[in-house]
């Protein structure tokens, strides 16, 4: 059931990009307030029934239990267990900040640009995504760090 509110959720998500490049093609104006409260609200309640699924129903991807209570008793954390999931936490942690410190210099910076000159926003735009990459480069290191 989970796995259903997930496609949905990921068909939402499409279908409002999906729209929202065909309408900015064919030059549409709209109150762009309402469109963007009506895709968030529908997102929401997606992921609303999610949680609910998740609460409330059965896991689609639960193992037995006596496979479960097996592979508890052979499993012992050691030092280099916690040293991983440690090593994980901070690279994602600073790279977060990192990208928080980036994207506010230079985000701030792009709106300046763009409120002068707005042929500007394309460029602008990229050096955000630069800033941004940031994240997601600590975030693979850590998926690095923990399946490794």
């Amino acid at each position: 059931m989970q796995i259903l509110f997930i496609i949905l959720g990921a068909g939402v998500a499409a279908g409002t990009i999906f729209y929202g490049v065909k309408a900015m093609k064919k030059g549409k104006k709209g109150n762009i307030k309402r469109a963007v409260m009506t895709t968030v609200s529908a997102f929401c309640l997606i992921m609303l029934g999610a949680v609910i699924s998740s609460i409330f129903g059965t896991n689609a991807f639960a193992e037995t239990e006596a496979v479960q209570a097996a592979e508890t008793a052979n499993a012992s954390l050691g030092l280099g267990e916690g040293l991983k999931y440690i090593s994980a936490a901070l690279c994602t942690a600073v790279a977060t900040l990192a990208t928080a410190k980036a994207v506010s210099s230079v985000g701030s910076s792009a709106v300046g640009a763009v409120s002068e000159d707005p042929s500007l926003l394309g460029k602008t735009l990229i050096f955000v995504g630069m800033a941004e990459g940031i994240a997601i480069y600590g975030m693979i290191i850590s998926i690095l760090i923990l399946f490794a």
